[in-house]
């Protein structure tokens, strides 16, 4: 019986811990200031995340939705920047933190990042060389 017990008591804790090791960034974010609201997958053996929602979409140059105006491929300027992926080959990097690239339509860069969860919610850092580096927070949305 105590040996059952055991058994059960371990099974518990293992299928805990699978659970707790599988990604739990999924779900909708939004950015703090409530400028851009971010869906956020599982994709490959990584995450990726893609804008759903501008607390501003239409610009202030035309009055049409944001398209990618600044981005260096003058083939990509016109596609809307609602539907952009934006975290891009985000791979574990340990306990709740993926690195990857962010790429930001404002600027039409592509950055190193690091993505990393505490609680509800979810810290997004994009660098140049290592060294300049922004971090935006997100709140879980759903």
């Amino acid at each position: 019986m105590k040996i059952h017990t055991l058994f059960s008591a371990a099974s518990i804790l293992v299928l805990g811990a699978s659970a707790a090791f599988a990604s739990s960034a999924p779900g909708t974010w939004a950015m703090k200031n409530g400028k851009v609201t971010v869906k956020v997958r599982d994709c490959g053996s990584g995450l990726c995340g893609t804008i759903v929602a501008l607390k501003e979409p239409l610009s202030k140059i035309d009055g049409k939705p944001k398209v990618d105006r600044e981005n260096p491929d003058p083939s990509l300027r016109k596609r809307p920047v609602i539907g952009l992926s934006i975290l891009v080959g985000m791979k574990a990097a340990g306990d709740n933190t993926w690195k990857g690239a962010i790429y930001n339509p404002d600027d039409g860069k592509t950055y190193t990042g690091t993505v990393k969860l505490d609680g509800g919610t979810m810290k997004v850092q994009g660098c140049v060389l290592k060294v300049l580096c922004k971090t935006n927070t997100f709140v879980r949305v759903n």
